[in-house]
């Protein structure tokens, strides 16, 4: 874990940008339901927006801590692999069976067709 402390004048105002800017439009969504031709919509979006100011500030708390203690990186070497179950399974083909009579007499009416085909002239 690193011990200096890193200064992000840039990034500290961007996120009181982004905050302060969604807390104004949940503001607005508020005056806006709150008035004759409000609707429950505009309190839905006035519920939201603070929530998305909170994102902002959740995303900055987590990136300067990566910042300060990243994941260790994976060596080129090691293999990795989806553990089993993870994934659907996929669809095997069906096997035909030549146990059902009538697919067995519908297979060798389809070949005498395709022999008779080839044996006809072509004009």
């Amino acid at each position: 874990m690193s011990t200096t402390r890193r200064s992000r004048p840039a990034l500290i105002l961007l996120v009181i940008v982004g905050a302060t800017g969604c807390l104004a439009l949940a503001w607005w969504q508020w005056t806006r339901f709150e008035s004759s031709s409000g609707s429950f919509q505009n309190l839905g979006y006035a519920l939201q927006w603070p929530l998305f100011a909170g994102f902002v500030v959740y995303a900055y708390y987590k990136f300067v801590r990566y910042e300060e203690a990243p994941p260790e990186p994976r060596r080129p070497d090691e293999v990795t692999e989806i553990p089993d179950g993870l994934l659907p399974e996929r669809p095997r083909a069906t096997t035909a069976s030549d146990a059902d009579p009538a697919l067995r007499e519908y297979n060798a009416y389809l070949a005498e067709l395709a022999k008779n085909d080839k044996e006809q002239p072509t004009t």
